[in-house]
């Protein structure tokens, strides 16, 4: 932190290092030398993890069980508040906080532009473009809800409803869940918790308890969420290394060999301090990534490609408004819905501590307003962009040129990359870059993940001990095995949402707690 006069402050605002847990911050509770939360979530997450090694099809049926629960039920609740979120983030923007630093007044941003923007885009969906890169709009392609299927409405409709679940909602909800934090960690000077806010705003002999299962849920969130991104992630990489190298890869044994070597590697970057490992990688995976992107546009159909960003920038904001308020109850297209875009909003609402603490994390020096345009508004243009050239080079094979990518997409979306490079030059060569790309999405989401729980399990500690964060790793790889050894998408997506529910309430009384405290800060300035 600076001074007045820009000198480097000795005064050390964060919290100290846990190596000497009881003298850390007073007033937390602890068992033994360990703090609560720590112990605590490490056995719920021990304890399921050991559930899953030794019982993986019982352990997802109760997943996928909760997530049936959430999708045929809260379909109303999870698309409402995702809307409001977004709207929250408008009003937040260009209302009258906007000009409020996440800091002092003289503190600058700790990351360039161009590494804060590349760190949360690799934590937030970096390896989801990837992946659904091709294979969402040629599925909406193919089998449109309410339109014919393979026809120019469909391939609109195609690219509205895939910008619909990775535009503006999903980022909205990173945004609220990360300016919380980092308004109170900056700006307050308070743990970097999703107690935190909670704990500030409100008093009360039960607020302790709600604090510790507050902290405790964020952290099964993350690991739940991370753990299915995780093994969907492996589930890619292992057919990337099949259709290109003709691999065998079809086995449990080849995931779990994928899983192990990911581990290492992002354990061994977990050890590093975050201005080392994870910004080092997510700039070289934002380059590479960045290269292919350019690549699929100018060696594909280019002007068909940039035809379909601005065709769909019009109609998103065209049809956001309708989209954002629309479950289908009078099509009877519920169970459609609740596969793709309920699941979409749901997933982004698990992510939310991790992302949302992350985030937060890198985001110090930087007001409301810059906040906002760089976490919402600028990963959703991208995404625009990246849909319309994967997906939009998808198109083009199917409206005019020889087709069959769709069909390949409909028996097995973790092809579907892979497979469109093969009607482009240089096959070889952008199937390793893509692999190498979702190798290190995958590394640098795990690394965040190690680091957001190993903060949240040390009272907030901006530099979590290198033991935290290695457990929280090997906790994070079992969950992802288990998820393995059963198989499919459908079950890593299941784990990876699960802890959406009590995170959403979490989340709507962080937001209370937020405006009580910025509403007698604007008052007092």
């Amino acid at each position: 932190m600076s001074n007045k006069d820009g000198k480097k402050s000795t005064t050390n605002t964060n919290p100290p290092s846990d190596k000497n847990p009881k003298k850390q911050l007073e007033g937390e509770s602890y068992i033994g030398d360990f703090p609560i939360v720590f112990l605590v979530s490490l056995v719920f997450c021990s304890v399921i993890a050991i559930w899953g090694a030794i019982r993986p099809h019982q352990m997802t049926s109760v997943a996928l069980s909760a997530t049936s629960f959430m999708l045929q039920n809260l379909d109303w609740f999870f698309l409402s508040m995702s809307t409001f979120l977004v709207a929250l983030c408008l009003y937040l923007a260009f209302g009258k906080y906007a000009h409020i630093k996440l800091g002092g007044p003289d503190e600058k941003p700790e990351f360039s532009t161009i590494s804060w923007l590349s760190m949360l885009f690799s934590a937030g969906m970096g390896c989801g473009l990837l992946f659904w890169g091709v294979a969402e709009p040629m599925f909406h392609f193919m089998s449109p809800p309410t339109i014919a299927a393979k026809t120019s409405e469909a391939a609109r409709a195609a690219m509205v409803i895939t910008n619909f679940h990775w535009g503006l909602h999903a980022w909205g909800i990173y945004a609220i869940s990360a300016l919380i934090l980092a308004y109170f960690g900056f700006r307050k000077k308070k743990p970097y918790l999703c107690s935190t806010p909670i704990k500030e705003a409100f008093s009360g002999k039960y607020v302790e308890h709600v604090c510790h299962t507050t902290d405790v849920i964020a952290v099964l969130s993350v690991v739940f969420g991370v753990a299915g991104s995780l093994a969907m992630g492996v589930l890619q990489l292992s057919s990337g290394l099949n259709t290109s190298f003709h691999i065998a890869t079809d086995s449990t044994f080849f995931y779990l060999g994928i899983l192990v070597f990911i581990t290492i590697c992002f354990m061994i970057s977990a050890s590093t301090s975050l201005d080392k490992g994870i910004k080092i990688l997510s700039n070289l995976n934002m380059s590479v990534a960045g290269f292919v992107l350019l690549f699929v546009i100018f060696a594909g159909p280019a002007r068909f490609i940039l035809e379909i960003f601005v065709n769909t920038l019009g109609d998103y904001a065209t049809n956001i408004v309708r989209m954002s308020f629309h479950l289908y109850p009078y099509e009877g297209l519920q169970d459609w819905s609740s596969s793709w875009t309920l699941t979409y909003l749901i997933w982004w609402i698990a992510w939310g501590p991790f992302v949302g603490i992350f985030i937060a994390r890198i985001s110090k020096g930087r007001t409301i307003r810059q906040f906002i345009i760089g976490v919402l508004f600028l990963p959703t243009l991208f995404s625009i962009l990246w849909f319309s050239a994967f997906g939009g080079a998808g198109f083009f094979i199917e409206i005019f040129g020889s087709g069959g990518l769709g069909e390949l997409v409909q028996e097995d979306v973790t092809k579907a990359l892979f497979a469109l490079f093969d009607y482009y030059p240089l096959t070889l060569t952008l199937k390793i870059l893509a692999l190498f790309s979702i190798f290190v999405f995958l590394v640098t989401s795990a690394d965040s993940a190690t680091f957001v729980i190993g903060m949240m399990t040390s009272h907030g500690n901006l530099n979590p001990s290198t033991k935290h964060k290695l457990t929280w790793g090997l906790v994070i790889a079992v969950l992802s095995a288990s998820s393995l050894l059963v198989g499919g998408i459908e079950v890593s997506k299941a784990i990876a949402i699960s802890g959406a529910i009590p995170f959403s309430m979490i989340l709507l009384l962080q937001i209370v707690a937020f405006f009580r405290i910025l509403r007698t800060e604007k008052e007092s300035s």
